[in-house]
């Protein structure tokens, strides 16, 4: 982990207890802001003097001086003093949706309640009753909340995993006598969220690769070690599997470790009706118990009549079925994304310049690239018709530089309970695009929320609607939208849908895009980024548009600038 995030981490949960034992609200929002600020700051702040830490945005001297102290002893004896007042467990409690600090603060006050657990069975025990604020709707909040949390806890963000994964495998390449090293599971799968990691591995002299990986940094504990596989646990709880196997073997043992169980059982009920067996070491003829093929998975899905099936597909969702019939799609690959279509910066909530933002778009290799600030609805980004203005005069007069990337000026705008959003028509008719998002009323009726969707989709200067579904993955469960209508509405109106590549939101999900593919809508694969780093989340989003069966052809901003424009223009 770098030290960015490291102190980012530290930043937060400092702003978590100030807020739990009813500190400065002003105070709380400080360190908030600095920890996304050195979470999102492009350089690695281990490097950095006191005068470089105070360039960082939203880092003052008094917090330059604690990340000073962190980078040099390895701790904030501030956050250190606090963690004492506190019980770890309330912290997390504030993790529970709807459930805020001072409620937190309450019930360990009140009740003695420490830990999501005990919530839980107090709630059970009906010990919250007379307790102010804590109704009976309160209550089944509160429990689905938990569930979330629990879930949650237990899975890792596909973000955090896949860096984990790449830094192991990274390391372990590295290894004399590694041949070969990648992962496989549900990561290989970029599913939205990953348990366990899985390594491959094959080499000559296993135990040394062994040992190379039980003495990893990020290694804080062995949970078991042979000859053949070993499994570890890092410093944040997440247990990492290494298998190595022979090189003869690497494309069985490849199929069968990425998965997922459903589609090994299809692939498996094959493989025994040609009168073979099929398992981690190879494919085998039964009869003669001779080992058929093994080498490459090319090699395994060849021998059982079917094409290569990409690893996002295989959740026996009909890949099998498609294989069969030669009609598996070409899926949309990050190569073909020709721009961003939703960004941010300090305009907004960001933490870049225009100019940084655009600089690191043209580095990535886009042609074009959309700025798509907040609208003043959401009060506290300080957006105002002024400073939108301003920054479109800016916006053209560098479009075209940097190497040739063409700049669409465009906003977010927030759809407001009844469908409406920022600004009137004649406004929202100068922004080359507009993507429109819930950012409020998280839990209005099934109804309600359905045509507030579709009325922000009728609107005719609404191009995109934005993280349809408003998840926060662990954090903040789906919005309840009939998506069969609103989707329907989408197609109906032109309105291109977004997969939001956040690691935290990755919404709309897999079986969303599916749902709103049948529908024949248009979709857009966005950052969201609010820093220069986070334009590289795209790939985290072109996983899930992958899972979802997409084709570059359904994503918009695949498509040449020119028919963007037309698409943006409503003119096909």
């Amino acid at each position: 982990m770098r030290a960015n995030d490291e102190v980012a981490a530290l930043l937060e949960e400092y702003a978590d207890l100030i807020a739990i034992t009813g500190g400065d609200a002003f105070k709380v929002r400080v360190y908030e802001k600095a920890a996304r600020s050195v979470a999102g700051h492009p350089d690695d702040i281990a490097a950095l003097d006191g005068a470089g830490l105070r360039a960082i945005p939203n880092v003052g001297k008094s917090i330059a001086l604690k990340i000073e102290e962190y980078l040099r002893t390895g701790a904030i004896h501030q956050v250190d003093e606090m963690r004492t007042r506190i019980p770890s467990g309330v912290r997390r409690l504030t993790r529970i949706p709807t459930l805020g600090p001072r409620r937190a603060m309450l019930l360990y006050e009140e009740l003695g309640i420490a830990s999501v657990e005990q919530l839980a069975a107090a709630i059970e025990d009906g010990a919250l009753h007379g307790l102010h604020g804590f109704g009976p709707k309160t209550e089944e909040n509160l429990l689905h909340g938990i569930e979330l949390v629990r879930t949650a806890g237990q899975r890792s963000t596909l973000g955090d995993a896949m860096e984990l994964a790449e830094t192991i495998v990274g390391e372990l390449s590295a290894v004399a006598g590694c041949e070969r090293c990648g992962y496989a599971g549900s990561l290989r799968r970029m599913r939205d969220t990953v348990g366990d990691i899985d390594v491959l591995a094959t080499s000559a002299r296993p135990a040394a690769l062994m040992a190379a990986f039980t003495g990893l940094p990020v290694v804080d504990e062995v949970i078991a070690s042979g000859p053949t596989k070993t499994s570890v646990r890092t410093g944040k709880g997440i247990q990492v599997d290494l298998r190595v196997v022979p090189p003869e073997d690497w494309g069985a043992a490849l199929q069968y470790f990425t998965g997922s169980k459903a589609h090994n059982i299809r692939t498996r009920e094959i493989a025994v009706r040609a009168g073979l067996k099929l398992s981690e070491y190879g494919l085998f003829d039964v009869a003669s118990g001779d080992k058929v093929v093994s080498r490459t998975e090319e090699e395994v899905y060849a021998r059982l009549g079917l094409p290569w099936i990409p690893p996002q597909l295989r959740e026996d969702t009909g890949e099998i079925e498609a294989a069969l019939r030669g009609e598996l799609p070409d899926l949309v690959a990050e190569a073909d994304i020709r721009g961003d279509l939703h960004t941010h910066t300090d305009l907004s909530d960001g933490l870049a310049s225009l100019e940084e933002m655009a600089a690191a778009a043209a580095g990535r290799g886009y042609s074009y690239y959309a700025v798509t600030d907040h609208a003043p609805n959401l009060y506290m980004h300080r957006t105002s018709d002024e400073k939108m203005l301003e920054q479109r005069a800016r916006l053209r007069e560098l479009d075209g530089s940097f190497g040739g990337l063409r700049l669409l000026h465009g906003t977010e705008l927030n759809i407001d309970p009844e469908g409406g959003v920022d600004w009137p028509p004649e406004f929202l008719a100068g922004f080359d695009l507009c993507v429109a998002s819930v950012h409020s009323h998280f839990t209005q009726p099934r109804d309600a929320m359905t045509r507030r969707l579709v009325r922000a989709c009728e609107n005719p200067h609404v191009h995109v609607l934005g993280h349809p579904t408003a998840r926060l993955i662990g954090r903040r469960p789906p919005i309840d939208a009939d998506l069969d209508e609103v989707f329907r509405a989408c197609a109906r109106t032109g309105t291109a849908v977004e997969i939001d590549a956040s690691p935290e939101r990755l919404d709309l999900a897999a079986e969303h895009v599916r749902l709103a593919r049948r529908h024949g809508v248009a979709f857009t694969v966005d950052s969201d980024a609010h820093a220069t780093p986070h334009l590289a989340f795209l790939r985290y989003g072109v996983g899930t548009a992958q899972r979802g069966w997409l084709t570059a052809g359904e994503v918009l901003n695949t498509w040449p600038l020119e028919r963007v424009r037309r698409f943006l223009r409503r003119e096909g």
